[in-house]
């Protein structure tokens, strides 16, 4: 590991090098580039020489254990134990640092809920998750704007798809794709008995055209006249749109907008996210049959989390984390579900690094 470590030091002087030139300085795009990597290569660089210098200062230690004055050697002896612990915190710190990251995470988001079991309970939560993601992304100051939604006859969701723009967004928000399940009394339910409904969330990484070009021979475009629940007219043009992709059979439909043109880019812009999970999609499965070893992919198909009405409780399936602050977890207080499973999921990506100490020097 040291010589990666050494190439990552080397790597890093030569980009401190293209920061100072100036034909670097005058490309606005290459100079903000070399920024961002220069950032990621100072954590791992500022680590490695306090590693360097702790591993030094242990040398000379162990010399002056062999000094004949015993208070000396008492203060070695000291000095070394509080240096193994730094030396040992240092370590975990920079295989923590040189765990790939996720390409994806700093990107924008299409976040796709849609009612599963349960009828208008279902729509009813699946609405209720909307607005939790949202409040959550509002007071990250990220924007989030409606795609495409379909809602049911007492007012929840069928499906919703939105756009949330922020950076980090991904990495915030890829631990939530699967099925939600709740368990509460429903206002129909007469006999005050507790209903289970679930819903599905997708996260998708906001692909740019560059990542998927979309040959416009391989999609069909339907147009017509956009309505409202119960059949009511939303306007009186052909405006919605539904994008077929017909190589793959992926269907996205957006009525949102009144421009025929604004729902066809809307589309487009969820065809292309669908189009990049479904090839990172393959690309893990070739790697491993196990899903659980897809950091950040979520398993749609198994339930990652129970919502708990009566007993105020939210359980986190995939790390058995459970709170009972329910209500404020549905008012977008997220933050320690998304730090747990960051943490949780960081840990295991660091079993599968170099688990012997680091050595050299």
């Amino acid at each position: 590991m040291f010589d990666k470590l050494k190439g990552v030091e080397k790597r890093f002087l030569e980009v401190e090098k293209l920061l100072s030139d100036p034909l670097i300085v005058q490309n606005r795009d290459a100079y903000q580039k070399y920024v961002r990597e220069h950032a990621e290569l100072n954590r791992v660089v500022t680590a490695y020489r306090e590693y360097r210098q702790v591993c030094d200062r242990l040398d000379e230690s162990a010399e002056l254990l062999q000094d004949s004055d015993p208070d000396i050697k008492q203060m070695a002896r000291d000095d070394i134990e509080q240096l193994n612990r730094e030396k040992d915190r240092l370590d975990i710190e920079i295989k923590r640092l040189l765990v790939p990251k996720n390409p994806n995470d700093e990107k924008n988001i299409i976040l796709e809920i849609r009612a599963g079991t349960g009828g208008e309970e279902a729509a009813l939560f699946a609405a209720d998750l909307f607005r939790m993601y949202t409040r959550y992304a509002e007071k990250r100051n990220w924007q989030v704007e409606v795609m495409a939604h379909h809602t049911s006859d007492v007012g929840g969701f069928k499906e919703i798809v939105a756009m949330i723009r922020g950076n980090g967004a991904y990495s915030a928000f890829k631990y939530e794709s699967g099925t939600h399940r709740v368990q509460r009394v429903p206002a129909t339910e007469a006999q005050g008995r507790i209903h289970t409904s679930a819903v599905t969330v997708a996260v998708l990484p906001e692909a740019e055209e560059v990542e998927i070009t979309i040959d416009p021979t391989d999609i069909k475009v339907d147009v017509f006249r956009s309505s409202g629940p119960g059949g009511q007219s939303v306007n009186t043009t052909d405006s919605a749109v539904r994008v077929t992709h017909l190589p793959t059979g992926l269907v996205v439909t957006c009525q949102d907008e009144k421009s025929q043109w604004k729902n066809k880019a809307k589309a487009m812009t969820v065809l292309r996210a669908r189009l990049l999970d479904k090839m990172v999609s393959e690309q893990d499965e070739k790697r491993s049959k196990d899903r659980k070893n897809q950091v950040g992919s979520g398993d749609r198909s198994g339930r990652i989390r129970t919502y708990n009405f009566p007993q105020g409780r939210m359980t986190d399936h995939r790390i058995g984390l459970t709170l009972y602050k329910l209500e404020a977890i549905l008012q977008g207080d997220l933050d320690d579900i998304i730090d747990q499973l960051t943490a949780y999921y960081q840990a295991q990506a660091l079993q599968n690094a170099d688990s012997s100490p680091l050595q050299g020097t």
